[in-house]
Protein backbone atom coordinates (compact mmCIF):
# COMPACT_ATOMS: atom_id res chain seq x y z
CA UNK A 1 0.00 0.00 0.00
CA UNK A 2 1.27 3.47 -1.09
CA UNK A 3 0.31 6.83 1.43
CA UNK A 4 1.36 10.37 0.98
CA UNK A 5 -1.10 12.18 3.18
CA UNK A 6 -0.07 13.97 6.20
CA UNK A 7 0.05 12.50 9.35
CA UNK A 8 0.33 13.31 12.84
CA UNK A 9 1.24 10.25 15.62
CA UNK A 10 -1.32 9.72 18.08
CA UNK A 11 -0.30 7.95 20.85
CA UNK A 12 -1.09 6.69 24.59
CA UNK A 13 -1.18 8.29 28.08
CA UNK A 14 -1.82 11.82 29.74
CA UNK A 15 -3.94 14.09 27.66
CA UNK A 16 -6.11 17.37 27.73
CA UNK A 17 -8.66 15.86 30.46
CA UNK A 18 -9.02 15.37 33.37
CA UNK A 19 -6.21 13.30 35.17
CA UNK A 20 -5.70 9.49 34.77
CA UNK A 21 -6.10 7.44 37.88
CA UNK A 22 -5.16 4.08 35.83
CA UNK A 23 -3.75 4.14 32.55
CA UNK A 24 -3.99 1.50 30.51
CA UNK A 25 -3.39 3.45 26.90
CA UNK A 26 0.45 3.58 27.46
CA UNK A 27 2.98 0.15 27.66
CA UNK A 28 4.94 0.94 29.83
CA UNK A 29 5.94 -1.22 33.01
CA UNK A 30 3.78 -0.74 35.29
CA UNK A 31 6.46 -1.58 38.49
CA UNK A 32 8.00 1.13 38.35
CA UNK A 33 12.13 1.44 38.11
CA UNK A 34 14.71 -0.23 40.39
CA UNK A 35 15.00 1.53 43.60
CA UNK A 36 18.88 1.62 42.76
CA UNK A 37 18.40 3.02 39.07
CA UNK A 38 15.05 5.41 40.21
CA UNK A 39 17.69 6.75 42.55
CA UNK A 40 20.43 7.71 40.35
CA UNK A 41 18.07 9.25 38.22
CA UNK A 42 16.47 11.37 41.01
CA UNK A 43 20.17 12.56 42.05
CA UNK A 44 21.75 12.82 38.12
CA UNK A 45 23.92 16.39 38.30
CA UNK A 46 21.49 18.66 36.75
CA UNK A 47 24.17 21.65 37.59
CA UNK A 48 26.77 20.45 34.84
CA UNK A 49 26.67 19.41 31.38
CA UNK A 50 26.79 15.87 30.41
CA UNK A 51 29.97 14.76 28.46
CA UNK A 52 29.04 15.72 24.77
CA UNK A 53 30.65 12.38 23.59
CA UNK A 54 28.79 10.37 26.37
CA UNK A 55 32.04 7.96 25.72
CA UNK A 56 31.73 5.95 29.33
CA UNK A 57 27.61 5.47 27.99
CA UNK A 58 29.19 4.77 24.27
CA UNK A 59 31.80 1.96 26.18
CA UNK A 60 29.66 0.53 28.49
CA UNK A 61 26.58 0.11 26.15
CA UNK A 62 29.25 -1.70 23.30
CA UNK A 63 30.20 -4.25 25.71
CA UNK A 64 26.57 -5.19 26.64
CA UNK A 65 25.76 -5.86 23.04
CA UNK A 66 29.29 -6.56 22.08
CA UNK A 67 29.64 -4.29 19.56
CA UNK A 68 32.31 -1.14 19.10
CA UNK A 69 31.54 1.94 20.79
CA UNK A 70 31.07 4.19 18.06
CA UNK A 71 28.37 2.05 16.86
CA UNK A 72 26.08 3.09 19.73
CA UNK A 73 24.53 6.06 19.24
CA UNK A 74 22.75 7.98 21.94
CA UNK A 75 18.99 9.67 21.51
CA UNK A 76 16.65 11.50 23.31
CA UNK A 77 14.15 8.88 22.67
CA UNK A 78 13.06 6.47 20.48
CA UNK A 79 10.46 9.02 18.38
CA UNK A 80 13.88 10.89 17.86
CA UNK A 81 16.17 8.37 16.77
CA UNK A 82 13.11 7.24 14.30
CA UNK A 83 13.28 10.90 12.98
CA UNK A 84 16.91 11.32 12.86
CA UNK A 85 17.75 7.84 11.18
CA UNK A 86 15.27 8.44 8.49
CA UNK A 87 16.43 11.84 7.77
CA UNK A 88 19.93 10.55 7.53
CA UNK A 89 18.32 7.79 4.94
CA UNK A 90 16.71 10.22 3.36
CA UNK A 91 20.03 12.33 2.81
CA UNK A 92 22.06 9.42 0.91
CA UNK A 93 19.52 9.17 -1.61
CA UNK A 94 16.73 6.59 -0.09
CA UNK A 95 13.37 7.70 -1.32
CA UNK A 96 11.37 5.32 0.21
CA UNK A 97 10.41 3.74 3.72
CA UNK A 98 8.01 0.61 4.54
CA UNK A 99 6.00 0.27 7.82
CA UNK A 100 4.60 -2.30 9.65
CA UNK A 101 0.70 -1.57 9.72
CA UNK A 102 -0.52 -1.94 12.54
CA UNK A 103 2.46 -0.02 13.59
CA UNK A 104 4.10 3.32 15.71
CA UNK A 105 3.09 5.96 14.24
CA UNK A 106 6.35 8.14 13.81
CA UNK A 107 7.83 5.97 11.45
CA UNK A 108 5.13 6.62 8.63
CA UNK A 109 5.19 10.74 10.45
CA UNK A 110 8.97 10.74 9.94
CA UNK A 111 8.54 9.35 6.22
CA UNK A 112 5.81 11.79 5.11
CA UNK A 113 7.68 15.10 6.77
CA UNK A 114 10.60 14.44 5.11
CA UNK A 115 8.72 13.82 1.54
CA UNK A 116 9.62 10.31 1.25
CA UNK A 117 7.29 7.55 -0.41
CA UNK A 118 5.61 5.43 2.20
CA UNK A 119 4.65 1.82 1.76
CA UNK A 120 2.51 -0.02 4.47
CA UNK A 121 2.91 -4.15 5.51
CA UNK A 122 0.67 -6.09 7.32
CA UNK A 123 2.70 -9.37 6.35
CA UNK A 124 6.48 -9.66 6.31
CA UNK A 125 5.78 -11.60 3.00
CA UNK A 126 4.13 -8.33 1.50
CA UNK A 127 7.68 -6.56 1.56
CA UNK A 128 8.79 -6.04 -1.95
CA UNK A 129 11.08 -2.92 -2.03
CA UNK A 130 11.88 -2.35 -5.94
CA UNK A 131 14.84 -0.20 -4.79
CA UNK A 132 17.04 0.40 -1.76
CA UNK A 133 14.65 1.60 1.00
CA UNK A 134 14.49 1.98 4.57
CA UNK A 135 12.53 -1.06 5.96
CA UNK A 136 11.07 -0.46 9.34
CA UNK A 137 10.40 -4.01 11.31
CA UNK A 138 9.31 -3.53 15.02
CA UNK A 139 9.84 -7.13 17.44
CA UNK A 140 7.75 -7.22 19.43
CA UNK A 141 5.06 -5.27 17.51
CA UNK A 142 3.64 -2.13 19.54
CA UNK A 143 -0.05 -2.27 19.27
CA UNK A 144 -0.46 -6.01 18.43
CA UNK A 145 2.24 -7.47 20.84
CA UNK A 146 2.81 -10.17 18.22
CA UNK A 147 6.60 -11.28 17.86
CA UNK A 148 8.21 -12.72 14.49
CA UNK A 149 8.79 -16.06 13.86
CA UNK A 150 11.39 -17.91 11.72
CA UNK A 151 9.75 -17.52 8.88
CA UNK A 152 8.82 -13.67 9.05
CA UNK A 153 12.52 -13.08 9.52
CA UNK A 154 13.63 -14.70 6.68
CA UNK A 155 11.21 -12.80 4.44
CA UNK A 156 13.06 -9.87 5.77
CA UNK A 157 15.95 -11.29 5.03
CA UNK A 158 15.74 -11.83 1.45
CA UNK A 159 13.29 -8.56 0.93
CA UNK A 160 16.46 -6.78 2.47
CA UNK A 161 19.02 -8.84 0.70
CA UNK A 162 17.08 -8.46 -2.54
CA UNK A 163 16.68 -4.45 -3.12
CA UNK A 164 19.29 -3.74 -0.71
CA UNK A 165 17.51 -1.91 1.55
CA UNK A 166 18.13 -0.91 4.77
CA UNK A 167 16.46 -2.57 7.65
CA UNK A 168 16.04 -0.83 11.49
CA UNK A 169 14.34 -2.80 14.03
CA UNK A 170 12.85 -1.42 16.79
CA UNK A 171 13.10 -3.61 19.53
CA UNK A 172 11.35 -1.35 22.74
CA UNK A 173 9.54 -3.84 23.96
CA UNK A 174 11.74 -6.93 23.97
CA UNK A 175 12.59 -6.14 27.67
CA UNK A 176 9.11 -6.78 28.40
CA UNK A 177 8.74 -9.88 26.21
CA UNK A 178 6.73 -12.37 28.52
CA UNK A 179 6.50 -15.61 26.50
CA UNK A 180 9.69 -17.25 24.23
CA UNK A 181 12.42 -15.26 23.48
CA UNK A 182 13.55 -13.45 19.87
CA UNK A 183 13.92 -15.10 16.85
CA UNK A 184 16.06 -12.86 15.22
CA UNK A 185 18.81 -14.64 13.56
CA UNK A 186 22.32 -13.01 14.67
CA UNK A 187 23.83 -12.32 11.10
CA UNK A 188 20.67 -10.50 10.22
CA UNK A 189 20.65 -8.56 13.93
CA UNK A 190 24.42 -7.29 12.87
CA UNK A 191 23.62 -6.23 9.59
CA UNK A 192 20.84 -3.87 11.16
CA UNK A 193 20.50 -0.35 12.81
CA UNK A 194 18.68 -1.56 16.18
CA UNK A 195 16.61 0.38 18.10
CA UNK A 196 16.76 0.76 22.03
CA UNK A 197 14.18 2.25 24.59
CA UNK A 198 14.42 1.27 28.19
CA UNK A 199 12.53 3.86 29.39
CA UNK A 200 9.47 1.50 28.54
CA UNK A 201 10.53 -2.11 30.39
CA UNK A 202 11.66 0.66 33.33
CA UNK A 203 8.34 2.54 33.61
CA UNK A 204 10.10 5.82 32.91
CA UNK A 205 8.45 6.71 29.65
CA UNK A 206 9.03 10.72 31.09
CA UNK A 207 12.65 10.56 31.01
CA UNK A 208 13.89 10.59 27.22
CA UNK A 209 15.97 7.90 26.55
CA UNK A 210 17.16 5.66 24.22
CA UNK A 211 20.22 4.43 21.36
CA UNK A 212 20.54 3.56 18.27
CA UNK A 213 23.04 0.14 17.41
CA UNK A 214 24.69 0.96 14.15
CA UNK A 215 25.23 -2.19 12.08
CA UNK A 216 28.62 -4.34 11.78
CA UNK A 217 29.03 -3.82 8.40
CA UNK A 218 31.40 -0.69 6.81
CA UNK A 219 29.17 -0.40 3.76
CA UNK A 220 26.99 1.51 6.65
CA UNK A 221 29.11 3.72 7.95
CA UNK A 222 28.51 6.88 5.55
CA UNK A 223 24.71 6.77 7.40
CA UNK A 224 26.11 5.68 10.62
CA UNK A 225 28.09 9.01 10.41
CA UNK A 226 25.12 11.37 9.19
CA UNK A 227 23.19 9.98 12.49
CA UNK A 228 25.96 10.36 14.61
CA UNK A 229 26.42 14.25 13.04
CA UNK A 230 22.74 15.07 13.02
CA UNK A 231 22.44 14.62 16.76
CA UNK A 232 22.14 18.08 18.91
CA UNK A 233 24.84 18.59 20.95
CA UNK A 234 23.76 17.11 24.27
CA UNK A 235 20.80 14.77 22.91
CA UNK A 236 20.77 13.34 26.56
CA UNK A 237 20.11 14.60 29.71
CA UNK A 238 21.82 14.16 32.69
CA UNK A 239 18.21 12.25 33.76
CA UNK A 240 18.42 10.23 30.22
CA UNK A 241 22.02 9.82 30.56
CA UNK A 242 21.71 8.00 34.34
CA UNK A 243 18.55 5.51 33.47
CA UNK A 244 21.27 4.17 30.54
CA UNK A 245 24.15 3.66 32.50
CA UNK A 246 22.34 1.99 34.96
CA UNK A 247 20.46 0.22 32.20
CA UNK A 248 22.32 -3.46 32.24
CA UNK A 249 23.08 -3.18 35.77
CA UNK A 250 22.40 -6.63 38.12
CA UNK A 251 19.79 -4.67 39.93
CA UNK A 252 17.95 -3.67 37.19
CA UNK A 253 18.14 -7.20 35.61
CA UNK A 254 17.00 -8.38 38.29
CA UNK A 255 13.78 -5.78 39.01
CA UNK A 256 12.93 -6.07 35.47
CA UNK A 257 12.54 -10.35 35.84
CA UNK A 258 10.40 -9.68 39.19
CA UNK A 259 8.04 -7.55 37.07
CA UNK A 260 7.61 -9.96 34.28
CA UNK A 261 6.58 -12.18 36.73
CA UNK A 262 4.05 -10.09 38.11
CA UNK A 263 3.33 -9.09 34.95
CA UNK A 264 2.03 -12.30 33.54
CA UNK A 265 -0.25 -12.90 36.34
CA UNK A 266 -2.08 -9.68 35.78
CA UNK A 267 -2.46 -10.13 32.05
CA UNK A 268 -3.81 -13.68 32.95
CA UNK A 269 -5.74 -11.83 35.04
CA UNK A 270 -7.54 -8.86 32.76
CA UNK A 271 -7.61 -11.30 30.14
CA UNK A 272 -10.04 -13.88 31.91
CA UNK A 273 -11.78 -10.48 33.25
CA UNK A 274 -12.58 -9.54 29.42
CA UNK A 275 -13.21 -12.92 28.17
CA UNK A 276 -16.00 -13.12 30.93
CA UNK A 277 -17.53 -9.78 29.53
CA UNK A 278 -17.51 -11.22 25.55
CA UNK A 279 -14.58 -9.42 24.72
CA UNK A 280 -12.20 -10.94 21.42
CA UNK A 281 -8.67 -10.98 22.18
CA UNK A 282 -5.81 -11.02 19.95
CA UNK A 283 -2.50 -13.31 21.38
CA UNK A 284 0.21 -11.03 22.40
CA UNK A 285 4.03 -11.78 24.09
CA UNK A 286 4.24 -8.88 26.03
CA UNK A 287 2.19 -7.28 28.60
CA UNK A 288 -0.40 -5.15 26.52
CA UNK A 289 -2.20 -6.54 23.60
CA UNK A 290 -5.79 -6.14 21.31
CA UNK A 291 -9.01 -6.32 22.50
CA UNK A 292 -12.44 -5.69 20.94
CA UNK A 293 -15.73 -4.88 22.97
CA UNK A 294 -18.62 -6.86 21.99
CA UNK A 295 -20.55 -5.89 18.76
CA UNK A 296 -23.39 -4.21 20.53
CA UNK A 297 -20.78 -1.62 22.75
CA UNK A 298 -19.87 1.08 20.71
CA UNK A 299 -16.37 2.08 21.30
CA UNK A 300 -15.84 5.39 21.34
CA UNK A 301 -18.83 5.83 23.88
CA UNK A 302 -17.25 3.09 26.11
CA UNK A 303 -14.04 5.07 25.99
CA UNK A 304 -15.45 8.60 26.83
CA UNK A 305 -17.34 6.74 29.72
CA UNK A 306 -14.11 5.59 31.19
CA UNK A 307 -11.77 8.73 30.48
CA UNK A 308 -14.83 10.45 32.64
CA UNK A 309 -13.90 8.20 35.27
CA UNK A 310 -10.41 8.36 35.34
CA UNK A 311 -9.57 5.47 33.40
CA UNK A 312 -7.85 5.28 29.37
CA UNK A 313 -7.91 2.59 26.63
CA UNK A 314 -5.85 3.54 23.85
CA UNK A 315 -8.21 3.66 20.92
CA UNK A 316 -6.67 1.56 17.96
CA UNK A 317 -8.31 3.36 15.20
CA UNK A 318 -5.05 5.60 14.68
CA UNK A 319 -3.75 1.87 14.47
CA UNK A 320 -5.95 1.36 11.02
CA UNK A 321 -8.37 -0.49 13.85
CA UNK A 322 -11.53 0.60 14.29
CA UNK A 323 -13.46 -0.76 16.86
CA UNK A 324 -10.28 -2.36 18.49
CA UNK A 325 -8.58 -0.35 21.78
CA UNK A 326 -4.72 -1.56 22.79
CA UNK A 327 -4.68 -2.66 26.56
CA UNK A 328 -1.81 -2.92 28.96
CA UNK A 329 -1.88 -5.09 31.91
CA UNK A 330 -1.75 -2.54 35.27
CA UNK A 331 -1.75 -3.36 39.25
CA UNK A 332 -4.15 -4.99 40.93
CA UNK A 333 -6.35 -1.82 42.16
CA UNK A 334 -6.35 -0.42 38.31
CA UNK A 335 -7.35 -3.61 36.75
CA UNK A 336 -10.14 -4.19 39.57
CA UNK A 337 -11.14 -0.22 38.59
CA UNK A 338 -11.46 -1.09 34.90
CA UNK A 339 -13.50 -4.68 35.94
CA UNK A 340 -15.93 -2.26 38.13
CA UNK A 341 -16.43 0.29 34.89
CA UNK A 342 -16.91 -2.11 32.37
CA UNK A 343 -19.21 -3.75 34.04
CA UNK A 344 -21.28 -0.50 35.35
CA UNK A 345 -20.73 0.66 31.57
CA UNK A 346 -24.59 1.46 30.04
CA UNK A 347 -24.10 1.72 26.06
Amino acid sequence: MTSSMALAPLHGGPDSGPPIRFDFSTNANPYGPPPALWNAVRHADRQRYPDPSYALLREQLASRHEVLAPQIEPASGGAEAIRRLTLAARLHGLAEVWVPQPGFGDYAASAVALGLRLRTYASTRELQPEGAALVWVCDPCNPTGESLGDDDWQAVAQAVERSGSLLAIDQAYDALRLDGASQLPTALARGAWRLQCPNKALGLTGVRAAYLIAPDSSAHSAIADAVSQLAPSWVLSAEGLALLLHWHDAATLSHLETSRERLRHDCQAMRQTLQQLGWQQRDSVTPFWLARAPAEVDTAQLLAALREQGIKLRDAASFGLPGWVRVAAQRPQGANALRSALKGFKP
